[in-house]
């Protein structure tokens, strides 16, 4: 079917589809309830409903963070597979995207004298490692160019370790270490491409939107004490705080999509760096302002707005900060006039 004809789900159909927060059910059964729903064949970036992608990244995350990473991931490996004309999806199968580098866990990618690619080292950041069925995965070949090959992780040359995630926030996404032993792989497209196609800015630009949609969730639970409880001149200035800077994360976030859809070509890295630096901006500032005014309670006795809290500001490290900010100013800063007329 066309990811264009993509229809977002109501807010009751995701509750009925997905359990209550306090279930034991785990982020890897909420994904593949999506994928089997059909709720994984997204828009495609740049392809005239971008938003609606974001749409559906931001109320996932709303529901829970651990389930949004898993989410993202195989959402953007068939975008990643899609643009770069890698092999279709498997019927039934379960993606991750494993790109992050460290200089103690990166991988090789071999070709065997028979033809055959195969994998060894080891890969840290796996999210999702003991429930998927495939990932994407970058690795480095003998000419020491970056590449992207495709893994089966059933296969005995790949082990799933419990080692390297000590934080409680974000625990349920599982983002272990992997270790490959001569696993057989399969290169998608070439040497450089995954960094080098414009899809790459696009998928980073559709992190904000989960940042956003988990601080929207946690600002919904300040809105709904500010409706039913008695006027609170402090709590209703945080309040408005909180919609000066959601509202202008939003428009950001919806003038972003439109400008991809109507360049999908150009060069995203500008625009996914803004994008991102100021949700995080907005999201800090929520979670601080919606702690502060709501107390202790939600914190220790609801258990979705508790995950949220904790979840969230360790995946805001996703962004690198102040060396992103330092990129954005050093584009910024090569214009020939400066970008913020009205």
């Amino acid at each position: 079917m066309s990811t264009n004809a993509f229809s977002l789900p109501s807010d009751a159909a995701l509750a009925t589809l997905l359990p209550p927060q306090d279930s034991a059910f785990t982020p890897i059964d909420g994904l593949r309830r999506l994928r089997d729903a059909g709720l994984d064949q997204l828009p495609l970036p740049g392809h005239g409903a971008t938003l609606r992608r974001w749409q559906m990244l931001a109320a996932i995350a709303a529901i829970d963070l651990s389930l949004l990473k898993l989410y993202e991931g195989h959402t953007d490996a068939l975008a990643i597979l899609a643009e770069l004309g890698g092999p279709g999806a498997p019927a039934g199968s379960s993606w991750g995207v494993w790109s992050a580098d460290m200089p103690d866990a990166r991988v090789r990618l071999r070709q065997m004298a028979d033809g055959r690619h195969v994998l060894d080292g080891r890969k840290a950041w796996c999210a999702g490692a003991h429930g998927l069925s495939h990932a994407l995965i970058s690795c480095w070949n003998d000419a020491h160019q970056a590449c992207l090959a495709t893994v089966d992780l059933s296969q005995p040359g790949v082990r799933v370790t419990d080692e390297g995630w000590q934080a409680i926030g974000m625990r349920a996404c599982a983002s272990v270490d992997v270790t490959f032993s001569a696993a057989r792989v399969f290169p998608v497209g070439a040497p450089g491409a995954y960094l080098e196609r414009p899809g790459y800015w696009h998928g980073s630009a559709g992190i904000a939107a989960a940042w956003y949609g988990a601080a929207c969730a946690i600002a919904s639970h300040l809105h709904a004490r500010a409706q039913h409880a008695a006027p609170d001149p402090v709590r209703l200035a945080q309040l408005g705080q909180i919609d000066c800077a959601l509202r202008a994360a939003g428009a950001l976030l919806r003038e972003g999509a439109a400008e991809i859809d109507a360049h999908p070509q150009r060069d995203a890295m500008a625009l996914a760096l803004r994008l991102r630096l100021a949700v995080e901006d907005a999201a800090t500032l929520v979670l601080h302002l919606a702690t502060r005014a709501l107390g202790a309670g939600p914190l220790c006795r609801d258990a979705h707005f508790a995950r949220l809290a904790a979840d969230l500001p360790v995946f805001l490290r996703q962004s690198h900060a102040e060396r992103d900010q330092a990129v954005l100013g050093g584009i910024v800063a090569g214009a020939e006039e400066h970008p913020w007329t009205l």
